[in-house]
């Protein structure tokens, strides 16, 4: 019995995979800072507020089109290992792209408020 492998090796890094954690960091904090100016009662035209999701959508974004693209080279690696494994991580694509649709429409209403 033949076992299937556990990974599929990278075969070339994403081009922001050095900077991955970095941006990471900076979408965090102003996210966080964003939702506690919230919760505390400041509405979304407030200026900490848009700043908070202007400057952390920026790398969001970015970090989120990096872990697509990952994603999506991990899927089509899988292929002709694993069909499973390789529709498995497309599912994933799907979802990235449907959370930038929530992500457009996120900055969309902090900058129209």
């Amino acid at each position: 019995m033949e076992r299937r492998p556990r990974f599929v090796p990278e075969t070339r890094p994403t081009p922001l995979q050095r900077h991955y954690i970095e941006l990471s960091v900076v979408a965090l904090l102003c996210g966080a800072v964003a939702i506690t100016a919230l919760e505390f009662g400041a509405g979304l035209d407030s200026v900490i507020v848009r700043v908070s999701v202007l400057v952390g959508g920026v790398p969001l974004a970015l970090t989120m089109g990096d872990a697509l693209l990952r994603v999506w080279r991990a899927a089509w690696a899988w292929m002709p290992v694993d069909r499973g494994k390789g529709l498995f991580r497309l599912t994933w694509v799907a979802a990235i792209v449907g959370l930038y649709g929530l992500l457009i429409l996120a900055v969309w209403a902090v900058v129209s408020a």
